[in-house]
C-alpha cells in the first residue's frame, strides 16, 4: 500500500486512544504524532512521574493536547482490572495501543506475584487481560481497532507453545521472544474470534524494526539521545523511535489496513510503514486457540468477544 505519508496523518479530531507505556520510547512517539493528528490521548502507565513528565514534553511538542494518565502495571494482574474499570467507563474509546514492555531483565527465571513468569506478563498476559477488561468501550465506538506491537525476535527464537513460561529452560532473550509471539498470536487469534461473531473491531499487528532511544529526536526528561559520534555508529540498519512508532499508527488509523495484517518498516529493520509478514508459528489458528486457552487460566480472565 502506498500513499501514507507518516508526517501529514488525517485528522482524528473527536477520538480517543489508550497507549499503554505511553510515558517513553515508542509509546512516547505514539502518543505526540496522535495528538498532533488532533487526538485525545490517555497515557496508561506504571508512574505518575515519568507519565507527568512525558505528557508535559508532548504538550510542548504539541500545545493544547488533550492527554489524561491513567494508572497500569501489567506485572500486576489487580492494577490491571483496576486500570481497565476505569478505561471501559469511557464514553468511546477508538483504539487500544498495547505498547508497553520490556527490553531486558535478569538472568534468572522471575516470577511475578500473579505466578506468572515476569516477561511473559509484563509484555503479554497483562495485555490480554486489558483487552478483555475495555472490551465495552471499544463496542460502544464503531470502528475500534485493537493494535499489539509484535518484534522481529520471533524470526530469530522458534516458537515452543509447551513453554510459553519457560519452566524447562530460561534465558531473557528467549523469554521475550515468546512473549512476542504470544502477542502476536493473541492479535491474530483475536481478530479472527472478532470476525466470526460479526463484531466492527478489528485487531491488527505492528512492528517497529530497529528502533532506538539514541536515534530519536530528543526530548529533554523523556528521551535522551545518543552522543552524536556514537550514533553515527548507531545510524547503519536502525532508525529513531519517532520512525519507529510510524507502523503502530498506520496500523491504528489507515482505513486500509485491515485487521489480521501486520504493519512494519519497508526493509524490515528501517523505512516507511508498510505491510509485512509474522512469522508462521505464532501466526497459526492452531496456536491461537491454545494460547487463547492458556491466557484465560494464566489471568483468571474470561475473554469472550460474542
Amino acid at each position: 500500500m502506498t500513499g501514507w505519508n507518516p508526517a501529514a496523518l488525517p485528522d482524528q479530531s473527536g477520538r480517543v486512544f489508550v497507549v499503554t507505556g505511553g510515558n517513553a520510547g515508542l509509546g512516547y512517539f505514539t502518543v505526540e504524532q496522535l495528538v498532533r493528528a488532533g487526538a485525545r490521548v490517555v497515557l496508561a502507565a506504571r508512574s505518575e512521574e515519568r507519565a507527568t513528565r512525558a505528557m508535559e514534553s508532548v504538550r510542548r511538542a504539541v500545545p493544547g493536547a488533550d492527554l489524561e494518565f491513567v494508572r497500569l502495571d501489567l506485572a500486576s494482574l489487580a492494577s490491571v482490572r483496576e486500570a481497565s474499570a476505569r478505561l471501559s467507563a469511557l464514553d468511546r474509546l477508538d483504539g487500544l495501543v498495547l505498547n508497553a514492555g520490556t527490553t531486558s531483565g535478569s538472568a534468572r527465571r522471575e516470577v511475578t506475584a500473579d505466578g506468572n513468569e515476569s516477561t511473559l506478563q509484563v509484555n503479554y498476559l497483562g495485555h490480554f487481560a486489558l483487552a478483555a477488561g475495555v472490551l465495552p468501550a471499544l463496542l460502544r465506538t464503531p470502528g475500534s481497532r485493537v493494535v499489539g506491537l509484535g518484534s522481529l525476535s520471533t524470526r530469530i527464537v522458534p516458537l515452543d507453545p509447551d513453554d510459553l513460561q519457560s519452566t524447562r529452560r530460561f534465558g531473557f532473550f528467549r523469554a521475550y521472544a515468546f512473549s512476542k509471539h504470544a502477542v502476536h498470536g493473541f492479535v491474530l487469534e483475536l481478530d479472527r474470534r472478532l470476525r466470526s461473531a460479526g463484531s466492527p473491531i478489528t485487531a491488527v499487528l505492528a512492528h517497529p524494526g530497529f528502533a532506538l532511544d539514541g536515534l530519536s529526536s530528543p526530548r529533554p526528561g523523556v528521551i535522551v539521545p545518543e552522543h552524536p559520534l556514537a550514533a553515527r555508529a548507531l545510524a547503519f540498519g536502525a532508525q529513531g523511535k519517532n520512525r519507529g512508532a510510524a507502523p503502530t499508527v498506520r496500523a491504528l488509523l489507515d482505513p486500509r489496513v485491515r485487521g489480521g495484517q501486520f504493519v512494519g518498516p519497508r526493509w524490515s529493520v528501517v523505512g516507511r510503514p508498510v505491510l509485512a509478514r509474522p512469522a508462521p508459528s505464532s501466526a497459526s489458528e492452531s496456536f491461537g486457540r491454545h494460547l487463547w486457552d492458556l491466557s484465560e487460566h494464566w489471568t483468571g480472565t474470561e475473554f469472550a468477544v460474542g
